[in-house]
């Protein structure tokens, strides 16, 4: 009944924003963040203590206003999300502008296909609708959600421009598939894993286990990695950022999360900062790094 009372829920509100003149869009996303930021205690706690140790220098003060902007920027994407699914292609690319495409286009020239990576920072799921508008289809590596119909109505959002959701089971085979093809792949990065693939590398200052496969697989395949942001400019409007390739076998995972890491220090209210859980008394202070992924 939950579940399908969540589905219902985002449904009336894409029906609603569908209408909505684009201001209110983005002042009830901010709302219904704000909102959250009140009610969700236990994401509001670990936020404020990975940004505790990520801005040590800050005071209480300035890291919980970054939380609580935080919440608001995802109440807004949120939103957007859903603004975004119901215009056309047109309208789509008249909120976009592109900066670094000529570099996409001589990664994609390379033959080898390309590892497009980001983080949970910025609009990163309006980049991905928006890129085969410019360029071409991507796959997208994504988790399941625990809600069978949401997950159906994200899957339908992330793949209205041509993209292919790949989800975890078989994805590798999928991935190398789509490279073979000299197809773009996009990844997030950022995600705390666990398992056979995990290394662990420093991301704000403490140690992060990250998935080993981007770099990988720009080993293994010669794929350049391109790694990407969405900021805001304002009026609804977005800048698609596609920042120099790193070439294999630079492609590390340290190397990759310390450009993802670099950006979210630059606009930390722009990224999630619940992604990895807080440190604990069994948390190593330091863990080995592979030399090579």
């Amino acid at each position: 009944m939950r579940r399908q009372l969540e589905y219902l829920l985002v449904r009336s509100l894409q029906a609603i924003i569908r209408v909505m003149p684009d201001p209110l869009v983005r002042a009830s996303g901010d709302a219904m963040g704000a909102l959250f930021f009140i009610l969700d205690r236990p994401h509001r706690r670990v936020a404020e203590d990975n940004l505790a140790r990520a801005f040590p220098s800050r005071s209480a003060e300035e890291r919980r206003a970054i939380v609580r902007a935080a919440f608001r920027h995802f109440g807004r994407l949120l939103f957007e999300i859903l603004k975004f699914s119901t215009l056309s292609p047109e309208q789509l690319l008249a909120r976009v502008e592109f900066d670094g495409g000529e570099r996409v286009r001589l990664a994609y020239g390379q033959g080898k296909g390309v590892l497009f990576i980001t983080g949970h920072f910025g609009f990163w799921e309006l980049h991905a609708i928006a890129h085969p508008l410019q360029f071409e289809p991507i796959g997208v590596l994504a988790r399941t959600l625990d809600n069978a119909r949401l997950n159906t109505l994200l899957e339908q959002i992330r793949q209205r421009t041509g993209n292919t959701v790949i989800y975890r089971q078989g994805s590798i085979r999928r991935v190398m598939r789509l490279l073979s093809e000299r197809h773009g792949v996009a990844v997030l990065i950022d995600q705390h894993i666990q398992g056979p693939d995990a290394v662990y590398v420093e991301f704000f200052e403490r140690p992060a286990a990250t998935t080993s496969a981007v770099a990988a697989l720009a080993l293994r395949t010669g794929a350049p990695v391109v790694p990407v942001f969405a900021l805001p400019l304002g009026r609804g409007r977005y800048r698609m950022i596609y920042e120099h390739p790193v070439e294999p076998p630079a492609a590390t995972s340290r190397l990759l999360n310390s450009r993802v890491r670099r950006m979210g220090r630059q606009v930390p209210s722009f990224r999630s900062n619940t992604g990895f859980p807080p440190m604990t008394a069994n948390s190593p202070e330091r863990l080995p790094m592979s030399p090579t992924i």
